[in-house]
């Protein structure tokens, strides 16, 4: 009777703790499959998770929300192969290769270099609306008076007493092909092409002056170390660009610039602080290669000159068509 109302007794109280163990067990499942959904795929044991799949996926560039699924599953299939090849890399023993070693090391010194430069960049202030509207003022060949170029251009290096005497052959030259004849009977190559441009495709120390050029109208231009540049204008059309259209653009313009200034002033004074020697045939060569710079204001106006932006490099409606690089191709015009 005793053993008979003990078991009746202790029956709901088993009954009670194998529902709690069901009960945890469920939980410690679903806890776990939380866990496997950050994994995409395995391969051969390997995983591969979620966040690799989206970092690959937030490094690309114009993917529309539509298609970013279609582009995940694209994006695992790459690393799919990729895990197979690498697997089989150090299967093969390739990972102890010494070019293997040294381009390992290479891109993880390049990685660390560029954060550090980011983390440099990272607190910038921002281009002000006053900056914003006061860039879009003083570039009214860039904005207001935007213009859409059709060009053709030779390109060539060549000597300054060259150089002297082609400035005045231009104003009596025909044509192009005239000017590229002229060039090569001195043994001059040029490189030859025709081409669309906006404005924004146009180095901004050249955009003024072209603004200022006639229709069939031909300049010599200058672009440094030894590098000239022929332009005739065949013809333009106005393309305007508004404010409204053009302060985001400018924002994020003012601010690349602002982090190109920052990375050359934050490398100059590294450089400055650092211990740097070169050894064997480097040390001749460093100290041959430049002359030391003259004043600090020598070496403000050379790290200014290098983060200088080149061109607006934003493009609007209108993208540049490349030109071909033998030959006066045919003449375009704008769209």
């Amino acid at each position: 009777m005793i053993c008979e109302h003990m078991s009746n007794r202790l029956f709901p109280v088993c009954a009670l703790l194998l529902v709690i163990l069901v009960l945890t067990t469920g939980c410690g499942k679903k806890e776990g499959a939380k866990v496997t959904t950050q994994v995409a795929a395995r391969v051969n044991g390997d995983e591969i998770t979620v966040h690799q799949v989206n970092y690959v996926l937030s490094r690309s560039q114009n993917v529309a929300p539509e298609v970013a699924a279609q582009a995940k599953r694209e994006i695992l299939d790459r690393l799919i192969d990729q895990n197979l090849a690498r697997q089989k890399a150090i299967a093969s023993g390739l990972d102890r290769s010494p070019n293997v070693v040294q381009a390992i090391e290479a891109a993880r010194s390049e990685i660390l270099a560029r954060a550090y430069l980011e983390q440099v960049t990272a607190n910038l202030r921002r281009p002000s609306t006053e900056e914003t509207r006061d860039y879009y003022g003083k570039h009214s060949e860039l904005f207001a008076q935007r213009r859409v170029f059709s060009l053709e251009e030779l390109v060539f290096t060549t000597k300054d007493d060259v150089a002297v005497e082609l400035r005045g052959q231009l104003s009596g030259a025909r044509s192009m092909q005239e000017i590229a004849n002229w060039l090569q009977s001195r043994g001059v190559k040029i490189a030859a092409s025709r081409g669309v441009r906006a404005a924004e495709q146009i180095p901004l120390e050249i955009l003024p002056k072209l603004q200022a050029m006639k229709e069939g109208q031909v300049q010599l231009f200058d672009v440094g170390g030894g590098r000239y540049q022929v332009v005739r204008v065949v013809a333009f059309k106005a393309a305007p660009v508004d404010e409204a259209t053009a302060a985001p653009r400018i924002q994020q313009f003012l601010l690349n610039s602002r982090s190109r200034e920052a990375i050359v002033e934050e490398m100059k004074r590294i450089r400055n602080e650092a211990k740097i020697e070169y050894v064997g045939e480097f040390a001749s060569v460093a100290s041959a290669k430049e002359p030391k710079v003259k004043s600090k204001a020598d070496a403000k106006a050379k790290a200014e000159d290098v983060a200088k932006p080149r061109a607006f490099k934003y493009s609007w409606e209108v993208e540049a068509q490349p030109g071909k690089s033998a030959g006066l191709p045919e003449e375009p015009s704008p769209k």
